[in-house]
């Protein structure tokens, strides 16, 4: 029997693939459990990005080409990117997408999912076949976090997100040689117009938000200081997040929660946040929930692993010096 096909875009803001974000490893370590894997992309692949496809088993990568007509600004609005998911699929004949669970992705995997006919199910915590064999199973966390589901997908193909941190990512026990093959696309220019387009650079030793695997957010028990929470996470190699009150007074530029930023990390620490319904929404699929409050009632301690009642300027400062001095250890 014919193993099943995986598709797994692997984007880039750029025109050149330089990396592979840990999403989309993770992506590979799922697809090769499901078949054998593909990859699709805008950009040209780096040398050093084919070598790593190799070592988590792709077997082939398929670069979009597009029409002339579609400006360079906007190869990444929904619709085209939509197209090419779209025509990678048809051209391999794929039995199952995986997209990583970014606004873009989910946006572009929806389109996708409609024009094809195809089940779709966003943001996936694991995905495996049906006894080894179609349909597909798909689990996923639903009502901020307090119920977990397990959805079947009973189309050809399937089309799913897939949330960061959702598997350890691992290399393949066999590494491959994968083959860059030209995938023609056929699409309109979009009807949208860019006017601008500008790419956020990443905070220098941070990890995104969205696809850390320890996340220390701050909320407004930090009373603008965010000081201790950035200390904190460069001690742990964590990105730093925030509450979206704290955002709306102007200490911090993104905010966690149901309307903001959803964040699944392996470790979640939460620092002067009260844990209201709205930010719990948007971490609460966390594996693991530290949480430091100095309100000994606060609601987010009754969803917390740890919990420590004390003031966070007390308590981070002493907690980035023992996590220094361990790491300093021989």
């Amino acid at each position: 029997m014919t193993r099943p096909t995986v598709l797994v875009l692997l984007d880039s803001p750029d025109s050149t693939v330089d990396d592979v974000r840990p999403s989309v490893l993770e992506l590979l370590t799922i697809g090769r459990e499901l078949g054998r894997v593909d990859v699709v992309t805008l950009g040209a692949p780096s040398v050093s990005v084919l070598a790593t496809l190799g070592a988590y088993g792709v077997g082939f990568v398929h670069q979009a080409t597009l029409p002339t007509s579609v400006p360079a600004s906007a190869h990444r609005v929904t619709s085209v990117l939509a197209s090419v998911l779209v025509a990678a699929v048809r051209r391999t004949d794929a039995d199952v997408l995986l997209v990583p669970s970014s606004f873009a992705g989910k946006e572009a995997a929806a389109v996708a999912a409609a024009r094809l006919g195809a089940g779709y199910v966003s943001d996936a915590s694991a995905v495996t076949w049906s006894d080894g064999v179609a349909p597909l199973r798909v689990a996923k966390r639903v009502f901020a976090g307090t119920w977990d589901t397990v959805s079947t997908v009973a189309t050809d193909p399937a089309v799913v997100t897939v949330r960061a941190n959702a598997v350890a990512a691992e290399p393949a026990e066999t590494p491959t040689h994968p083959e860059v093959e030209a995938l023609q696309v056929e699409v309109a220019a979009p009807a949208v117009t860019v006017v601008a387009r500008e790419v956020k650079p990443r905070t220098a030793g941070r990890p995104v938000l969205e696809e850390a695997a320890v996340v220390v957010a701050g909320g407004r028990g930090t009373n603008g200081d965010f000081g201790p929470v950035e200390d904190l996470a460069d001690a742990l190699g964590a990105a730093v997040g925030a509450t979206r009150d704290v955002v709306f007074e102007g200490w911090f530029d993104r905010y966690i929660g149901q309307t903001g930023v959803t964040v699944a990390p392996r470790v979640y620490i939460g620092a002067g946040i009260s844990g209201a319904p709205h930010h719990r929404g948007g971490m609460q699929a966390s594996q693991v929930v530290v949480a430091v409050n100095n309100d000994p009632e606060a609601p987010i301690f009754e969803i917390s692993d740890f919990a420590v009642v004390g003031d966070l300027a007390d308590v981070l400062p002493q907690a980035a010096a023992a996590i220094r001095e361990h790491k300093a250890r021989p």
